[in-house]
């Protein structure tokens, strides 16, 4: 049961992250991703069968603890951006924004919930299902935000640093991409105490969450 209420909520994150990449890029002047219809909430063009799909499932069935996924990474070309250091480094950070914003909007929409099935007894079964739909959409979009921030190429905040490095090194730094997926994960599955100093600020914000939730109910 805990997965049909998971997954949806997954999907929707990954494809809200996608999402700003193709926005935000648009924005910057590069209609790369516009041309392939990526400019779009619908998930299908989204969609990645391994990582939205297949991978979720694999950790669900095996008991793993946690689940987690991706979607189609949007295609960009940096050349178009108006401005390549400003443009790189918002378009990275778009998919980023959009997951700490939807936390926000899963914990405003708890406190609603909550609120209806109190006040609302017809309402009481459908609104606790929804309550943990909302508690699992903030936990996945933090843990996509602060994961994408993880300074590995491909991940979004490799963007960033990139452009802080002088640029030989930042060169090399980012071939490293061609193998950054198999280190992510050998991590995740090998050594997942490292992601654990990354992820630090999921169950700090998490905890202010349920605080703020307090205050309202």
């Amino acid at each position: 049961m805990e997965v049909l209420l998971y997954l949806p909520v997954l999907l929707l994150s990954v494809v809200a992250h996608e999402f700003a990449h193709a926005w935000v890029a648009l924005r910057q002047g590069d209609d790369t991703a516009y041309k392939l219809g990526r400019v779009t909430l619908n998930p299908l063009p989204h969609i990645d069968l391994v990582g939205s799909v297949l991978f979720p499932m694999l950790l669900w069935m095996t008991q793993a603890g946690f689940l987690f996924g991706w979607a189609r990474p949007v295609p960009v070309d940096p050349r178009k951006y108006r401005s390549y250091r400003r443009g790189d480094i918002l378009v990275s950070l778009a998919g980023i924004s959009a997951n700490l914003l939807l936390a926000l909007a899963f914990t405003i929409a708890t406190v609603l919930l909550i609120w209806l099935g109190r006040h609302i007894p017809a309402l009481a079964a459908s609104a606790a299902l929804m309550t943990r739909m909302s508690g699992y959409g903030v936990e996945i979009n933090l843990l996509l935000a602060f994961f994408n921030l993880i300074p590995i190429p491909p991940l979004d905040g490799s963007h960033v640093v990139y452009h802080l490095l002088p640029p030989r090194l930042g060169a090399r730094y980012r071939e490293m991409g061609r193998y950054g997926m198999l280190v992510l994960l050998a991590i995740l599955f090998f050594a997942p105490g490292i992601l654990s100093f990354f992820l630090w600020p999921v169950s700090e914000l998490q905890r202010l969450a349920r605080a703020f939730i307090g205050m309202w109910i």
